[in-house]
């Protein structure tokens, strides 16, 4: 049965994400009050996922290299690796690279609870590998065909692993041509345990209602919307499983895609995507 190889320092896995950087990123991002641009908003989701690998990976001992992980922009300078700081330039690293290298940390607040019916501020400390860039057009056939590489690099190494997981996050279509065939020349690739997992996450500028783990498109509003549906793959069992334990109404053969999600929605979609349930 595929995608139950386990993962462990021995036989690690890749998680890959393809970050869309064009101009349009600069749009705000969902209809509240904060005034935050797509790009923005994105990069502290980056950051925080990033951040949550690291602690998912973290033992008595150190962090355990169960996943390595590339960032991959794509915008106005075409496309390549978005890690900043010392892991500039670098299309994937360990996940222990990423934990003791950080760019910065900054300082952020954080309203807590204060126990009396009231909310503090709380300083907390935010790692930052990911820096938001939002300029030119939307070279994704080019990222695709990026990620392509560098997955048939990794399998090359690892044929025994936990598929490599591709996320995708754009806000609009392909300036460079028609992603579909890329698209599916990635989902045929595959590791003795199960093929390429390619899931899109559609940050529109749409006021339809947001479209979460669909198994069609008969609730998709345009044809990009449909696109990336058709370019993304459907949910393994186990993380069938992780979506209905938090609350979607999935079908029983959803695709690992989401139509003009909200940041809630995002940091969501990128939990259940990068936790395949058999890390040991």
């Amino acid at each position: 049965m595929p995608y139950r190889a386990e993962i462990s320092r021995t036989n690690p896995s890749l998680i890959l994400l393809t970050i869309d950087q064009s101009g349009s990123m600069e749009d705000p991002f969902g209809e509240g009050p904060t005034g935050r641009s797509k790009a923005d908003s994105l990069a502290d989701a980056i950051n925080r996922l990033l951040q949550n690998l690291v602690i998912k990976c973290t033992k008595s001992e150190g962090i355990r290299d169960y996943y390595y992980v590339g960032v991959i922009g794509y915008g106005e300078k075409g496309v390549g690796p978005a890690f900043i700081g010392s892991l500039s330039g670098k299309d994937i690293v360990s996940i222990s690279e990423i934990g003791n290298n950080p760019a910065r940390v900054e300082n952020r607040m954080k309203k807590i609870d204060d126990g009396a019916g009231g909310i503090l501020e709380q300083v907390v400390k935010f790692p930052v590998w990911f820096d938001p860039v939002a300029k030119g057009g939307t070279p994704l056939c080019a990222a695709l065909q990026r990620a392509k590489t560098i997955v048939y690099n990794w399998l090359t190494k690892h044929p025994g692993c936990y598929p490599p997981i591709i996320i995708n996050i754009s806000d609009g279509e392909a300036t460079d041509g028609d992603i579909l065939p890329i698209a599916e020349e990635l989902k045929d690739m595959s590791s003795e345990d199960g093929n390429v997992l390619l899931f899109n996450l559609h940050l529109s500028s749409s006021k339809h209602p947001a479209v979460e783990f669909p198994e069609n498109t008969a609730e998709l509003p345009d044809n990009f919307a449909k696109l990336l549906f058709s370019a993304s793959s459907t949910l393994p069992d186990s993380m069938w499983t992780m979506v209905q334990a938090e609350g979607f109404i999935a079908s029983e053969h959803p695709r690992g895609f989401v139509f003009n999600a909200d940041m809630v929605s995002v940091v969501r979609f990128l939990d259940i995507g990068t936790r395949p349930s058999n890390l040991r």
